[in-house]
C-alpha cells in the first residue's frame, strides 16, 4: 500500500510512448521525434539519454523502449533488449523464419545457443526474476513458432 507522502508527490502521467528505436541511433527525426513532439518532451535530452545508454551494444541493433510521459514535460524511460526472434534470427544467420513453421524447418540452433540468447535477455526488467532455465523454455517455444529446430548438438 502507497503511504500518503508517495502518493501526494506522484507525477501525473499524461502518456506511455512504446518504440523501437536502433542502438545508438535516437534522433529528433521520425519515429522518435512525432511521438515525443505531441506530448511536448525534451527530444535532444531524450535522444542524448537513449544514445548514451545503449553505447554498448552494436549500432542498429532495435531496442525496445518504453517511455513515460508526465504533464510537467518531463519523462523517464526503460530500455529493454532486442526481442528474443531478433537474436534468434542473429543467430541462426536467416532473414526470416518458416513460412510454414511445423512442417518447413528455417534452421537449426544448438542449446548453447538458447543459453546465451537466455542470459542476456536475464537482464531485462520482465525477466530478471525467472529463472535461466524458464528463459531457456520460453525462448524454445519462440524458435519453434518461428521454424527454428532447437538441437542438443549442431552435428556438421
Amino acid at each position: 500500500m502507497a503511504t500518503l507522502k508517495e502518493i501526494l508527490t506522484r507525477r501525473p502521467v499524461s502518456a506511455t510512448i512504446r518504440l523501437t528505436v536502433p542502438a545508438g541511433g535516437a534522433r529528433p527525426a521520425p519515429p522518435v521525434g512525432p511521438a515525443l513532439g505531441q506530448y511536448r518532451l525534451n527530444l535532444m535530452a531524450f535522444c542524448k539519454d537513449f544514445n548514451a545508454r545503449t553505447q554498448k551494444y552494436k549500432p542498429d541493433t532495435p531496442m525496445a523502449v518504453t517511455i513515460t510521459a508526465f504533464k510537467d514535460n518531463t519523462f523517464e524511460f526503460t530500455v529493454k533488449s532486442p526481442s528474443v526472434t531478433w537474436y534468434l534470427k542473429k543467430a541462426a544467420g536467416i532473414e526470416l523464419g518458416s513460412g510454414r513453421p511445423g512442417h518447413v524447418i528455417a534452421t537449426t540452433l544448438s542449446l548453447k545457443h538458447i543459453y546465451e540468447i537466455a542470459k542476456v535477455k536475464q537482464s531485462d526488467p520482465y525477466c530478471q526474476y525467472m529463472s535461466l532455465e524458464s528463459i531457456c523454455k520460453s525462448i524454445i517455444g519462440t524458435a519453434n513458432t518461428m521454424g527454428i529446430k532447437v538441437v542438443k548438438d549442431l552435428e556438421e
